[in-house]
């Protein structure tokens, strides 16, 4: 029996959960957002992701913490694009309880972008490209979320370019002129702090997959 085939109805499951919550989230999310512009931007890489994860659910599905973290990760980001990552009001009670000098909600994003897309490159990394867990796998993964975020840092760069001043709240930057590297950093955190405190879980998962 193939890997799919032993997996496929939990993942059938699992998949299902996660597009009931991204469904009810998108709609709560552009029911009545603070930009409609911006809750687009935001919201699109759930969108892009929903016909890739449906669409590869039969050759490729993923395990069960993949799918609880990529659900995760959809969420932030229908809260970011409905309140603008600038003014998520549980940012604004971290930041008032914690001192900052910014709503932090966009550091849980960007930390995040780099938490999530690890566990899921890991894991295609190991299934489709047969790498063995260890040091190589660990770099190339940490390698693929920096690219990752850079290229997410390229594309807010072109959408500055395109909208000016509707990029605004997009940008989420809060005055900050190293917020792209501080983005960057966090991601790059988010990607080694998933390694460390998956990797024994994710391989475990990934194991069952084979029996």
């Amino acid at each position: 029996m193939s890997e799919e085939q032993t997996f496929l109805p939990g993942a059938r499951r699992d998949l299902a959960a996660v597009m009931a919550v991204w469904i009810i989230g998108l709609i709560v999310s552009g029911v009545a957002p603070y930009d409609r512009v911006t809750w687009v931007l935001e919201a699109a890489p759930v969108m892009i992701a929903v016909p890739l994860l449906l669409a590869t659910r039969e050759k490729f599905p993923f395990t069960t913490l993949a799918y609880v973290l990529i659900c995760v990760h959809g969420l932030i980001l229908m809260v970011g694009a409905a309140y603008t990552y600038a003014q998520v009001p549980a940012g604004y009670w971290a930041q008032e309880w914690l001192g900052l000098e910014r709503n932090p909600y966009d550091r849980l994003g960007h930390l995040a972008q780099g938490l999530i897309p690890a566990i899921v490159a890991r894991e295609i990394l190991i299934r489709a490209f047969r790498l063995a867990p260890g040091g190589f796998l660990f770099f190339v993964t940490v390698c693929i979320c920096l690219a990752f975020s850079a290229f997410y840092e390229m594309i807010e760069w072109w959408t500055a370019l395109a909208l000016g001043q509707g990029a605004e709240h997009f940008l989420g930057t809060q005055g900050d002129e190293w917020d792209t590297q501080w983005d960057m950093f966090l991601a790059l955190v988010g990607s080694i702090t998933a390694q460390l405190v998956f990797s024994r879980l994710h391989d475990r998962q990934i194991r069952a997959l084979r029996r």
